[in-house]
């Protein structure tokens, strides 16, 4: 295997366990940070103590605060940077990518105001055109302890599919290559939003029946609004969409899911956005979701009543009447 430079922009959970796979692949490994002083401490203490406790980080892995250091002779940029973060964190690195090198994106969501997805942000602000998406049911908590894991990336350049698939492919971590990455990035964006109903549901009590059907139903809008934008639906039903949608609702390791259950549990979603270091994504893209709904005229029944109740506090038990209270329709 070739000895690649990768590296990581994000120092979260998820960016870390990639980038532990990446080294125990024997390439050479930088993690991009904002803040300075936690890169430090994680040297020291060579874990992600704050977001990735309890997995013990390769002395061969390296760190950075400088962006331009840190991408400056990189072969293949993983970014795991969320998307509330993303503009303000590559504002003004446009050109600093090599031209050779290409960028996969594992970050999930939607931004708010403008409705782009994490590559469409990463293309306008860095000025690069090679970008990929990697996507799956793939809990980074899991990943870093070698649990096995089976995820899909897809490209515009098959090129890129390929030279990811080899870097980060092993015996615990299974790599295929799709030719969606449009699609899977909208079904990784949106199955957050779903697991958000979950948590909800089950701090309700409402039932397995329910949540299976709201999934199903929830299922067929992400499909309807992918359509819409171009996207392949089959896309959905693979790893980077069913398989992401059943790991994110169901998981003990979702955020998402968890950030429904605490918000429902103390009437507060804004308890649940500041109890935790995490990013729970599927918040914020519950209303780009919406907003990108109406702009293209896709119907989106349970996105747009999850907006009601976290942004405009609507009861949740008038919310779910009103789900199942739509006039009848075919399947």
């Amino acid at each position: 295997m070739d000895i690649l430079n990768i590296t990581v922009l994000g120092d979260g959970a998820w960016g870390t366990a990639l980038a532990r796979l990446a080294v125990a692949n024997t390439h050479k490994v930088t993690m991009w940070g904002h803040d300075k002083a936690y890169l430090d401490e994680m040297v020291k203490r060579r874990e992600n103590f704050k977001f990735l406790p309890g997995v013990p980080l390769s002395p061969m892995l390296s760190f950075e605060n400088d962006m331009v250091k840190a991408v400056n002779e990189a072969d293949i940029i993983i970014s795991a940077i969320p998307t509330i973060y993303m503009r303000s964190s590559l504002e003004g690195k446009k050109g600093i990518i090599p031209s050779s090198a290409g960028i996969i994106s594992v970050t999930k969501g939607i931004e708010q105001n403008t409705l782009m997805r994490p590559t469409e942000i990463i293309r306008e602000l860095l000025g690069h055109d090679n970008i990929g998406v990697l996507a799956g049911p793939s809990h980074a908590e899991e990943v870093a302890r070698d649990y096995p894991t089976m995820v899909v990336v897809g490209a515009d350049n098959d090129d890129l599919s390929a030279k990811v698939q080899k870097a980060l492919m092993s015996p615990m971590f299974r790599i295929y290559t799709g030719s969606d990455p449009k699609g899977m990035e909208i079904a990784g964006a949106l199955k957050n939003v779903m697991a958000l109903t979950v948590g909800a549901c089950e701090a309700m009590n409402l039932g397995d029946n329910l949540i299976a059907g709201l999934l199903t139903r929830g299922l067929a809008e992400m499909v309807r609004l992918g359509t819409a934008l171009g996207a392949n639906p089959d896309t959905f039903y693979g790893l980077g969409g069913f398989g992401d949608l059943i790991v994110t609702c169901f998981s003990q390791h979702s955020r998402n899911r968890r950030f429904g259950y605490e918000a429902m549990k103390t009437n507060s979603h804004k308890f649940a956005l500041e109890s935790h270091d995490y990013v729970a994504e599927g918040y914020f893209t519950s209303k780009s979701a919406l907003d990108l709904a109406n702009k293209l005229g896709v119907e989106m029944p349970i996105v747009e009543q999850v907006n009601k109740v976290f942004y405009e506090a609507k009861d949740p038990q008038k919310a779910i009447i009103e789900l199942m209270s739509r006039k009848a329709k075919t399947e």
